[in-house]
């Protein structure tokens, strides 16, 4: 048996969230937010729509919604697919607590450890982001999320406060090279 304990990294490599503060803008991990991918299962749509307002507290959102109710939040991700979160501290088997009220209505899988989530936070997130993709982020509401491209690396961008509060997923192997991203573009402003 191993004296050695085992110790929880986030997709940076780091024991804890990496931050960068910039005059206007900073970017954190965020590594603190459980995640499951949930699917409509074929012929289901109205029993899966019923049982994730029982879930989440609120009706799923459509094409480039974003809907937060209590702990939970959900993204639309395609049709008939949902990103679904919570906090990791109390909902850190997500997809299991999920399955529970969903039941054979959706396929639910398991993606914490499959994403890199950083927050945007600052007056000048939106001509940061604006050097990276081209989501029009000048416009973007409390609410609505969209799929982009920074650098290669597909992403979900996510508004939480119009102007100055966003979110950003991206694959965790890509987790590097999206941080490198973002710091460069934070340089440059």
């Amino acid at each position: 048996m191993s004296d050695h304990t085992l110790t929880a990294l986030t997709a940076l490599g780091g024991p804890a969230a990496a931050i960068d503060r910039f005059s206007g803008v900073t970017i954190r991990e965020n590594p603190d937010l459980a995640m499951a991918s949930a699917a409509t299962r074929m012929g289901r749509d109205a029993d899966m729509a019923a049982r994730a307002k029982r879930l989440i507290g609120i009706a799923l959102p459509g094409p480039g919604g974003l809907v937060a109710a209590g702990d939970w939040s959900a993204f639309w991700t395609s049709p008939g697919q949902w990103m679904l979160t919570a906090p990791f501290v109390s909902h850190e088997d997500i997809a299991a607590i999920a399955r529970g009220t969903l039941g054979d209505a959706a396929s639910v899988t398991e993606q914490t450890d499959g994403w890199v989530r950083f927050e945007i936070e600052g007056p000048l997130a939106v001509p940061m982001l604006q050097r990276l993709c081209n989501a029009d982020v000048v416009t973007m509401r409390a609410g609505q999320a969209t799929r982009c491209q920074i650098e290669h690396l597909g992403t979900f961008l996510l508004c939480q406060v119009p102007g100055t509060g966003f979110s950003l997923l991206t694959l965790r192997s890509g987790a590097a090279s999206m941080r490198h991203a973002l710091v460069t573009a934070a340089q440059s402003l």
